[in-house]
């Protein structure tokens, strides 16, 4: 049945694909910014285009406020199976607009619009987490802040080689919101608390074998993909997966290998899974002077960025990640209002500080942060941010949802990568406390996943770090 379908879909491909290109030759062609969220429908599939282009399709509350009741009335709709999430251009989405929000922040009379836009955001995110509709969002470019809120959660999240990930907010003295606390507490060893303090970017195949992606296709591939989802009468979970799947870009020989493996990876996860910064930033310290050269050179850079990042963000941020490991994400969500409650009432001003400095007037160098350095970033200062009874917190609404799609939060993570947790269970179960073919480790993950790309080589990773590979009678061992 299932080959059969796609069958159909590859040989009805070509109209659909025709349309897809027309429709995207006029949009190309429209007023820009005319309508800030375009919106299509084409079978069974709905799908929202961000139309900002010149903004990087940054969010604003007015984009917000199409975006919802659109979003609630195809939740509820017959005809809707499918909801595809893209921007125009070069972005996805590049976050949120802060430098209006910080302009409503700093007036009395205007704050209340500062706080409501972070709530609608929020929501938003809930809501897109828990639709009941299989939702692919489109990674195809610069991917950051709000952008990533809007993907995070859906089941099928594309990237390309044009995607460009990133928590950013560090940079502009604020925190990884949009449910940050909840998906970087997640991921694999401490990639995740990594790049929730230091704003660093993934590029491409990255995001995808972190998991941050589900799958890795050629950009060019998208409007073949799209006319795929199209033409399916019946676009059950299996039949996207396989779709889409089915364009995947394997791996080329002269493909650069990620930032993240062997090694540096080895002394990534070590540094940064110390509860405090003072403590990371000491492992880091002891690693700048590590016999191998790449992991001695991540160290130094890593110590230069985290000197460039805000203390008290890099506090909070720490903070946040380590408490949303215990949460929901609809409880990451609220602890996350009232961080921005706290940023938008004066809790600290390097959120001014940073936007002015990298957004507006985008200085060179290190803004001038306050407090200066992570030893003068007291408890008493990160406590403005999550105690509520904090003045900075007090004024902090509380999310509202819509009920019939409160408690249906979707596996994020079933049509991706197998997490690291998941393949040291699995060589665990199979070799008993002893050894274990490698190809026995792989063939049961090809009965789990049939068909998943990119298995073998995130197998393989996670052996060559964690474990021992043994060559006996012409087969490889895995040897704990």
């Amino acid at each position: 049945m299932l080959r059969t379908a796609l069958r159909r879909m590859t040989r009805n491909s070509a109209p659909a694909l025709a349309r897809t290109q027309a429709v995207a030759a006029h949009m190309s062609t429209s007023a820009p910014d005319a309508q800030p969220v375009l919106f299509e429908s084409r079978g069974t599939m709905r799908q929202y285009i961000l139309n900002r282009e010149k903004k990087l399709n940054a969010l604003n509350t007015e984009m917000l406020d199409i975006l919802r009741p659109q979003l609630e009335e195809w939740s509820k709709s017959d005809l809707c199976k499918v909801v595809v999430g893209s921007g125009l251009g070069r972005a996805f989405c590049a976050g949120g607009d802060v430098a209006t929000v910080l302009k409503d922040s700093l007036n009395d009379a205007t704050r209340p619009n500062s706080i409501a836009f972070f709530r609608s955001e929020y929501e938003l995110d809930y809501i897109l987490s828990v639709l009941p509709k299989s939702y692919i969002a489109l990674l195809d470019g610069i991917t950051m802040g709000g952008g990533v809120g809007l993907a995070i959660s859906a089941p099928f999240r594309v990237a390309t080689e044009k995607t460009v990930f990133a928590m950013p907010e560090t940079k502009i003295g604020f925190c990884p919101d949009v449910g940050a606390s909840f998906f970087l507490s997640r991921m694999d060893g401490q990639v995740g608390t990594y790049l929730a303090l230091t704003s660093e970017t993934l590029v491409g195949r990255e995001v995808f074998e972190h998991g941050f992606a589900t799958h890795y296709i050629p950009s060019t591939s998208i409007p073949t993909l799209m006319a795929r989802l199209a033409d399916l009468d019946n676009p059950t979970p299996e039949l996207i997966d396989r779709a889409i799947e089915e364009l995947h870009a394997e791996r080329q020989p002269n493909d650069a290998a990620g930032k993240f493996t062997g090694k540096t990876r080895q002394a990534l996860d070590s540094a940064f899974s110390h509860d405090t910064v003072e403590d990371i930033v000491k492992s880091l310290e002891a690693f700048a002077s590590h016999e191998d050269t790449g992991v001695r050179d991540w160290a130094k850079a890593t110590l230069e960025t985290l000197r460039m990042r805000s203390p008290t963000s890099l506090k909070v941020a720490l903070a946040a990640v380590r408490r949303g490991k215990k949460l929901s994400l609809l409880e990451s969500l609220q602890m996350e209002m009232g961080i921005a409650t706290a940023y938008c009432s004066g809790a600290s001003p390097d959120f001014r500080t940073g936007i002015s400095a990298v957004l507006i007037d985008k200085t060179q160098g290190r803004p001038t942060w306050t407090p200066d350095s992570i030893d003068q970033v007291t408890p008493e200062i990160v406590d403005r941010f999550f105690n509520k009874s904090s003045t900075y917190v007090a004024s902090s609404p509380q999310l509202t949802p819509p009920p019939e799609l409160r408690n249906k939060n979707k596996d994020p993570m079933r049509f991706a990568l197998p997490t690291e947790a998941t393949i040291n269970d699995t060589i665990n179960s199979l070799s008993s406390g002893g050894s274990v073919p490698l190809s026995e480790v792989l063939a049961k993950f090809d009965d789990l996943r049939s068909g998943k790309n990119g298995i073998k080589e995130k197998v393989m990773d996670v052996v060559q770090r964690r474990y021992k590979l043994v060559d006996q009678g012409g087969n490889q061992f895995i040897q704990s």
